[in-house]
This record gives structure tokens, sequence and C-alpha cells, in this order.
């Protein structure tokens, strides 16, 4: 992919991939009132309550105002405690945010810097900027590509100019936080904590956002004010890091539903040493 296309990606790809059913899962669909018995497998069988879940999760972006009750959220956060990780090592800490006031402080420093990233990083405003920023940009993209990928920097643009909240206003926010003492890759296992999590909100009825752009606020070398502020604020100090959120809460319309996904070629070694893999296709072609 090139610069330009890394840098110009349009907002309406922000969140694309939410946005049609997808055919290759419309079983979950249509079969949603005859799921299979949980603890059994039979060769054509429909999906059962857990498939469902994991199929028809979708991404919420527009909350009701009203907050879970607290003993979901406990419920919510129990999924996580249970997650599967190395050496059952539970690597992570769970903060959960209700307070109003606290949410919008820490939407209104995101978008504050949101826009010195943007000031910094953006060069497709003038000739000039495109001139004298456009190799630093560059650069700097190179090596932020995770956070800095079309999605995200489409995204950060949207925050920048006020056009897009980047907690949604969700009423509750869970911040997944990773304890660097873990065995093996503490980020992954707190990854599984969050996904549990994200999964019993589902399956209650209640929606989610995984919200990466909280390392606006905590990890931004360019507003390390702030983000001592915030670290000083929720008591992340070392060996604990924030990388990712769980927006929470109530939807305002129905979202859930499956959603197209990319097909994949999965090799399946069955033979001796000496045989090639089968290559079997995941999912179906649009």
């Amino acid at each position: 992919m090139g610069d330009q296309d890394l840098i110009e990606d349009s907002e309406a790809g922000v969140d694309a991939r939410d946005e049609e059913p997808s055919s290759e899962v419309n079983q979950v669909e249509n079969e949603a009132e005859t799921l299979s018995p949980l603890g059994i497998y039979q060769p054509g069988m429909n999906w059962n309550a857990v498939e469902k879940v994991i199929f028809q999760r979708r991404s919420t972006r527009s909350f009701k105002k009203e907050p879970l009750p607290d003993n979901m959220i406990r419920r919510i956060l129990e999924a996580g405690r249970f997650a599967p990780s190395a050496g059952n090592g539970q690597p992570w800490k769970f903060i959960v945010v209700k307070s109003p006031e606290i949410i919008a402080e820490m939407e209104k420093d995101a978008e504050n810097m949101a826009k010195r990233v943007m000031n910094l990083l953006d060069y497709t405003r003038s000739r000039i900027r495109r001139i004298f920023l456009r190799p630093f940009a560059r650069f700097f993209i190179a090596r932020m590509y995770n956070e800095l990928a079309p999605q995200p920097f489409a995204a950060m643009r949207q925050v920048a100019a006020g056009k897009l909240k980047v907690f949604f206003n969700a009423p509750t926010l869970i911040l997944v936080l990773i304890d660097s003492r873990g065995m093996s890759v503490p980020s992954i296992d707190s990854g599984i904590a969050g996904q549990n999590m994200v999964l019993a909100a589902h399956s209650m009825g209640a929606s989610t956002c995984w919200i990466g752009m909280v390392s606006l606020i905590v990890n931004n070398p360019l507003g390390r004010s702030i983000a001592k502020k915030w670290k000083k604020f929720f008591g992340i100090n070392d060996p604990y890091d924030l990388r990712n959120a769980i927006a929470l809460g109530w939807p305002k319309a129905r979202f859930d539903g499956a959603v197209p996904r990319e097909v994949q070629l999965v090799d399946w070694y069955e033979g001796s040493m000496s045989d090639a893999p089968r290559v079997d296709q995941q999912g179906e072609e649009e």
C-alpha cells in the first residue's frame, strides 16, 4: 500500500467491515430459533448459543445514556477473570469507569492529542506540507503502522476535527491493563480476557467496542503531561500498561449480526513429513 493511500484513506472506510451482513454465516440468522444444545457435535447441526454470540457480535458505536447495572458489569468482569492465560498468570488488571465527568475529560484530552498528531503527520492539507512534512510523516507512520494504519488514521483525523468521539459516548468503560510480568505474551492473555468480557456482554444483550485510541491519553509521546495526568489518576504504574479499553452499554438500536470476513486459506498437515499440506478455504467468496 502506498503512503498516499495510507494518509488519504477515506473516512467512509473506517467502519467498512461492520456495514453489511455476511452471506457465509447467514445460517446464524436463519437458525437463531433452533439452536443446538451445548456439549455435543453432530454433522449438519445448527449453531449453538456460544457460536451464535461469536458470529453475531458486532462493534457498537451508539449507546444509550443509562449504564448497565453494576451486578451485570461484575458478571462481565468475571468472564474476563476466568480467561485462560499462560501458567494461569492472569497478567491483567481491570478498571471500571462510569463517571460521565471523568469520561468527558478523557474525551477532551483524546481529541486534543488527536489534533496534535494530525498537525504533525497530516501532510495532505497543503502543498507546502506535502513538500516539507511528507518524508517525516512517512518515516513516523512506517514505524507506528499498527496505530496509524489507514482505518485508525482516518478515524483519528475525524476525532481531531471533532466529528468522531473516541469513546462513542459510552456510559461505561473497562480499561484493560497489561501486566508485563506475565509469562509468555501478556498482551495476548489480556486480549483473551477482554474478548471473554465482550462476548459475555453481548450474550446478555449489551454492546461493546474495543477502543485502541485510549492510547492517545496514556502512551502518546506528543502529550507527556496528559499521559502523566491519566496514569497518576488511574494509578497505572510499572509493570502495568494501558493499550485498550472496552466501551460498554446498552445499544441505541440492534447492531448485532454477522458481517463479512475475509476468506482464509488454511494449510492442513495430515500426511507424512514428505507430503504437501492440503489447502482448505475457510469461508466463501462473495
